[in-house]
């Protein structure tokens, strides 16, 4: 019996545990994608034009990126606090819409409604922040993956909450907005005491490889899944008996990922000593031990010396390829002699604290990131790059109509799989980078930023297939920013103060999609728009119109903005490239060949 409780302790502190549960908290907070859904909803109710749509559409995006508020509570707060406060924030927000909506409160003025969609999507930033924070963490060796993995599965969620909404089989449209309100809220609330920092050895572990691998092949099977069930709902009618059977297959495919924390608590003794979580390098083991556990406790002690001097790896590491030269007994001295060192000087106050501000690598406030020229040429190159992908997600249906699509449901479909995979093969790929070849991760962001300009060279010719390749490329191009770009600020500016500065970024998402959807992009629309208007007058002919607005036909709606867009990114690339060049160094002593 206390061996069972002392598995299930275990098994409730593993961080694989934490890792499964941020997934599955991922996969319903993507709230802000399915504002393509709740849109027509809002607008049929309450009877807004496009123009005053498009307002509660920018207070939408700016709630989903600005999460200042939530980066600084989840830094003085519990996590789990800060999880109640993100579901509580959805849950009013999303709520009160929906009362609006259906008619159980009085028609509000619009700013107010702006204002409660701001604060019902701004709750996914808690939940982000959260994930991210205690995930990271919990592997910060293994940041690309991580960070790939889970903002690939908030970028999934549109398609998941998609999906689970269709087993509901009801005619109310506004019952999607009430799953929105309560559904991520009551995850939130389930899993708040799970998502969390845990105790115990943070290097890498054997068996991380292979357990990255089979999530990895869960996202790709999780992916086609979902492409598949969505070509099929299109193209035919499904009973309800099929829905419920997709819906489960759904559910098996979210729970499958936590195989790996059962097996590893359970069925492999991962809490043998070498394993076993280590609270303080110094600590001792307890006496009347018999003979058996004596070779426990030389294990236990080699473990500390390894933690010790990883963790002088990190800050120290051409210190670190001298002592990896010496025999293990002479390592272990001068090991104990370093830490005896820094006790002295600690007790005797003979420890220098130098005035200059953090190394790249170390923990950054955010004001002192704020002043670093590091800092903002990743949010120069995240607004161009991630700003320019988001302008063609906000336009795809215009941009599809235009093209003569009368449906945009499939590339909206197709743009958020692509979106999911880019997070996931972002994360993937940059950890080989930095792990086997030492060489800075902002390397793929320039990559991606190329992927993001051929994407949009290609809709700005606009032939016969382009749509649909310019979707895929755009797509990974955007999703890979948001792995990436999150685990080179972690490495970088740290991960103390990590929440406030990836929030802070984050604020470069909506200001780009200001700039290149807000003004250029539909600027030139309406400017075609009223050309072709002026032409049918001309031939006197009924000219066309798209509810109150203009609507422009043809490749010529988006070349230009397209043109632009494509030009912002090779900029953005350089930027990145820019990037590599000033990180090579830190990035060369934190995963460079001395530091394994």
């Amino acid at each position: 019996m206390g061996k069972m409780r002392e598995r299930m302790t275990a098994f409730l502190n593993n961080r694989w545990l934490v890792f499964v549960a941020a997934m599955w908290l991922q996969s319903v907070a993507g709230i802000g994608y399915l504002f393509g859904s709740l849109s027509p909803v809002i607008k049929a109710s309450l009877g807004y034009n496009q123009r005053q749509l498009a307002r509660i559409g920018v207070a939408k995006d700016l709630g989903d990126s600005v999460g200042s508020l939530a980066g600084v509570l989840c830094e003085i707060l519990p996590l789990w606090a800060a999880l109640l406060i993100g579901a509580v924030a959805n849950f009013v927000g999303y709520g009160c819409v929906w009362l609006v909506v259906t008619g159980r409160l009085p028609t509000l003025p619009l700013w107010v409604m702006c204002i409660l969609i701001f604060v019902g999507t701004n709750g996914e930033t808690f939940f982000n922040t959260s994930a991210l924070v205690s995930c990271v963490q919990n592997f910060p060796k293994s940041r690309g993956p991580i960070v790939g993995i889970l903002k690939g599965f908030a970028g999934l969620s549109g398609a998941i909450l998609t999906q689970i909404f269709a087993l509901i089989h009801t005619p109310d449209k506004s019952a999607l907005l009430f799953m929105v309100a309560t559904g991520p809220s009551m995850v939130a609330i389930a899993l708040m005491f799970l998502i969390r920092p845990v105790r115990g050895p943070r290097q890498v572990r054997k068996s991380d490889q292979s357990n990255f691998l089979y999530i990895y092949s869960i996202c790709l099977v999780l992916a086609a899944y979902l492409m598949g069930v969505m070509i099929v709902q299109d193209l035919v009618d499904l009973n309800h008996n099929l829905e419920i059977i997709i819906t489960v297959l759904l559910f098996v495919l979210l729970l499958a990922p936590l195989a790996i924390p059962i097996i590893t608590t359970f069925y492999l003794d991962i809490i043998s000593p070498l394993e076993e979580p280590l609270t303080s390098p110094t600590s001792s083991p307890t006496r009347g031990e018999s003979s058996s556990s004596m070779q426990k406790q030389k294990q236990v002690e080699e473990s500390e010396d390894e933690v010790l001097l990883s963790e002088i790896e990190e800050e120290k590491a051409q210190e670190e390829a001298r002592l990896q030269l010496l025999q293990p007994s002479e390592r272990k001295r001068r090991i104990a002699q370093l830490k005896a060192r820094f006790t002295y000087a600690a007790a005797r106050g003979g420890v220098r604290v130098k005035k200059r501000g953090p190394r790249r690598g170390e923990d950054f406030t955010l004001v002192q990131a704020l002043v670093k020229a590091d800092f903002w040429l990743i949010f120069v190159t995240l607004l161009l790059g991630a700003g320019s992908g988001l302008t063609v997600i906000d336009n795809l249906g215009q941009m599809s109509q235009s093209l003569g699509f009368d449906d945009a449901k499939v590339f909206v479909s197709m743009i958020s799989i692509w979106n999911f995979l880019g997070r996931v093969a972002g994360g993937y790929f940059s950890e080989i980078i930095v792990r086997d070849y030492a060489y800075p991760r902002p390397i793929a962001t320039a990559v991606a930023q190329l992927l993001l300009a051929v994407g949009h060279l290609l809709f700005a010719t606009a032939w016969p297939g382009t749509m649909y390749i310019g979707t895929l490329l755009v797509g990974l191009g955007y999703g890979a920013h948001w792995a990436v770009i999150p685990a080179t600020a972690s490495e970088l500016f740290g991960l103390k103060n990590f929440g406030s500065i990836y929030n802070f970024l984050t604020i470069a998402n909506p200001v780009g999609s200001m700039i290149f959807s807000g003004v250029i992009t539909s600027s030139l629309y309406d400017y075609e728009a009223e050309k072709q208007a002026h032409v049918h007058r001309i031939r006197n002919l009924e000219f066309v119109f798209d509810g109150d607005q203009l609507k422009c036909v043809g490749p010529t709606c988006f070349f230009a903005s397209s043109l632009i867009m494509m030009s912002v990114c090779i900029v953005a690339s350089c930027l990145s490239l820019v990037l590599v060049h000033r990180t090579r160094r830190v990035y060369s002593s934190i995963y460079g060949r001395g530091q394994r």
